[in-house]
């Protein structure tokens, strides 16, 4: 009898092992082949609140887990991509959308043997989902073709462990302690505490009401018991959301401070409702035994009721998170706010959060190269100041993009991501090279400020002329950066090429004047110098322009494996 029943518990935990690694398998799969669009959606089409509602309800269907759609959002209040008015919305749709995998693991339940029942049940598909599955993953060289296979993986392991734990738990029918047990769970209480605790533990509520529903299949768990566990899932869920929070902004803790008052103000407000009315009137179904559909019909009527009951309440709702998480003084968004760790399971969203953050990069780069050469003829302290500090927080910038890039690599980028990963590891550096060079022009600017020598006035001409085609060359870089266009490429290579022509140009007549003493060697030192640093930032910008090549390219072709 013990050795019986170890191994059934044994059985148990194996098939929930295999269950929640199967929506593992079949989360990341689902959120890999959808590339960050549906983030991206979320991100610009939440002003009406009704439409992110509806957003936020598609998304957690499509990427199966409100958790992840919350983390999410908590990601774009925290670096102020999303308002914490525009979340709410977002918030109460997340939890209508993650109702989907109830219904999907009803499929278990089904009952009949004429044919078409009979290739409704999982045991009928699932196994023809794994062949094709494994198929795809190994013999296609596709990203997003493995996957789909990732998805058909994913989705047939999560079954498998279905059916092992409703397996497992089947005999436990005729087992009166659990019989007891179960009818201890019928205290609203209880049963409520029960189910947020196991939620809260495997962080999925979508997991926890699946766990229930294989009980279910027992026969041996009434409505009383499963309706109050239920709630409870509702509850634990918010865990994830808070644990992400923690180090956030202010906004980020609200976010998931109104995830968790949403399902704890519709959840109260369902059970005293509904138990005050049972104390009235004899509800005869709660002794019936749930079945697998009955629960996916409690848990999507709670979160339906509980979005149309509270969503006139979405002002109050964020009022009481503010009230909970006062404004004790004004907070500020850092400029790397949108790095957040929390988009790294979508590596797409990531990158894209990257991009924003070089784009940001490349006009600082140009406003500083700006302010440089304006430095030459118009010198002052204040200015190469601010030369000095808009360069340290370019060096800032290439840091913070870098280790964020770093880690977006550790997340395995897909081959249609690669390009542009690569494209901004090559072009921050040299942005940043570029910036270098206006710190070495300002210090030789302060030397010519200072200095008494006279300038022909051919040869300021010719360094006016130079200044100016370097300040265009970099202008139509940082252009052709931020708009991600590589057919700018080829001018920029005319650029290039002219200004390695009027760099010999100068320094050859530099040399000429110095040696017949038209300018002094001063003088001649400083036009060296300046011609030094004006051509590299010049390479610099051909570097960019390659790698906008190399990305087009790539992402024409692919990269190979």
């Amino acid at each position: 009898m013990y050795t019986e029943f170890l191994l059934q518990a044994l059985s148990l935990i194996g098939g929930l092992a295999f269950f929640l690694y199967g929506m593992n398998v079949m989360g990341d799969g689902l959120t890999r082949l959808s590339g960050g669009r549906l983030e991206r959606i979320l991100e610009k089409l939440t002003d009406n609140r009704i439409k992110a509602v509806l957003l936020g309800a598609g998304v957690t269907a499509v990427i199966q887990s409100s958790s992840a759609t919350t983390v999410t959002v908590v990601g774009f209040v925290n670096s102020g991509i999303m308002k914490l008015n525009q979340a709410i919305g977002v918030i109460m749709g997340a939890n209508i959308g993650t109702t989907v995998t109830s219904w999907i693991l009803s499929l278990t339940g089904i009952e009949g043997n004429n044919l078409l029942v009979t290739l409704l049940k999982p045991t009928s598909f699932t196994p023809i989902l794994a062949i094709v599955g494994i198929f795809l993953i190994m013999a296609s060289k596709q990203e997003k073709r493995k996957d789909i296979g990732a998805i058909m993986i994913g989705f047939a392991i999560l079954m498998f462990g279905m059916d092992t734990m409703s397996a497992a738990v089947k005999p436990l029918a005729d087992v009166p302690q659990f019989t007891h047990i179960l009818t201890m769970f019928s205290n609203p209480i209880l049963g409520m505490l029960a189910g947020a605790i196991l939620t809260a533990i495997i962080q999925s509520s979508s997991a926890s009401v699946g766990i229930l529903q294989a009980l279910c299949l027992t026969g041996s768990v009434p409505y009383a018991t499963a309706i109050p566990i239920i709630m409870g899932q509702n509850i634990g869920t918010c865990v994830t959301a808070l644990l992400s929070s923690i180090g956030a902004g202010k906004n980020a803790k609200r976010a998931a401070l109104v995830h968790l008052y949403f399902n704890v103000i519709g959840t109260t407000v369902f059970m005293v409702l509904f138990y005050s009315l049972y104390a009235f009137i004899d509800f005869s179904f709660m002794h019936d035994a749930a079945g697998v559909a009955g629960i996916a019909v409690i848990h999507s009527l709670f979160n339906i009721g509980a979005t149309i009951l509270l969503f006139p309440f979405a002002n109050m709702l964020e009022k009481l998170a503010t009230l909970t998480i006062r404004e004790d003084e004004e907070e500020t968004t850092s400029e790397f706010a949108r790095l957040d760790s929390r988009f790294l399971d979508s590596p797409a969203l990531a990158l894209e959060q990257c991009e924003r953050s070089a784009n940001e990069m490349a006009y600082l780069t140009l406003e500083n190269v700006t302010l440089a050469l304006e430095g030459i003829h118009d010198y002052s302290e204040e200015k190469r100041n601010q030369v000095i500090e808009m360069e340290e927080k370019i060096d800032r910038y290439e840091e913070e993009i870098g280790e964020y890039l770093r880690q977006i690599a550790n997340r395995n980028v897909i081959v249609e991501e690669y390009a542009k990963w690569n494209l901004l590891v090559y072009c921050i550096r040299d942005l940043e090279r570029i910036s270098d060079h206006t710190i070495n022009i300002m210090s030789e600017a302060a030397k010519i400020s200072k200095s008494k020598a006279v300038w022909p006035k051919k040869l300021r001409e010719e360094m006016n002329f130079y200044a100016e085609q370097v300040h265009d060359i970099v202008s139509t870089t940082v252009s052709a950066f931020i708009k991600d266009d590589g057919t700018l490429a080829n001018v920029i290579e005319e650029k290039e090429t002219q200004i390695d022509d009027i760099n010999k140009r100068i320094k050859k007549q530099n040399l000429k004047r110095v040696k017949k003493e038209k300018t002094s060697p001063e003088i001649g030192i400083y036009v060296n110098e300046l011609a030094i640093n004006y051509e590299r930032m010049a390479d610099h910008c051909e570097n960019i322009a390659m790698s906008l090549v190399s990305e087009q390219e790539n992402e024409a072709g692919g990269v190979p494996e």
